[in-house]
């Protein structure tokens, strides 16, 4: 997997999973992320491991995420995008989505696929729509997986 690394004033973005602070993005995820309130962090270790990930740095210190679960020929899930809110308001998540983009990686893929409630507008600028034919897909969905077990 090739690593990208864009710098922008203070802020760099890469793919060098060596640099992600994983209780950074735990915390996130777990407190902050509706779509993961509770995680676990070995579940988060986990996705990290399984994934292509993009960290968002200021000044060395992480301030947003996104990830790519890809089989790196056809398809590519886009999930886990944040950036904090103390670093909103500065175009990163659009500088986040060119980068994920144009990942060397991720070039020539069939689909794309991303769940959102409310970055549409974010997405929609690089090309992403609504389903076309939702009467397609099917899904099996568990939102109290990382709450069943307490």
């Amino acid at each position: 997997m090739q690593i990208i690394t864009a710098i922008k004033d203070d802020y760099l973005i890469t793919t060098d999973k060596t640099k992600l602070d994983v209780q950074f993005i735990h915390h996130f995820l777990s407190t902050e992320a509706y779509w993961s309130k509770d995680i676990p962090l070995d579940t988060v270790q986990h996705s990290i491991r399984n994934s292509l990930n993009f960290g968002v740095y200021h000044l060395d210190k992480q301030v947003g995420y996104a990830r790519i679960v890809s089989d790196f020929a056809t398809v590519a899930y886009l999930g886990d995008v944040f950036i904090i809110p103390a670093h909103r308001g500065k175009s990163l998540s659009k500088w986040l989505m060119e980068q994920v983009m144009g990942h060397p990686d991720l070039k020539g893929l069939r689909r794309w696929i991303l769940l959102t409630r409310d970055a549409h507008a974010l997405y929609s600028q690089y090309g992403w729509q609504s389903i076309a034919s939702p009467d397609r897909w099917m899904e099996v969905h568990h939102p109290d997986v990382y709450t069943r077990g307490k």
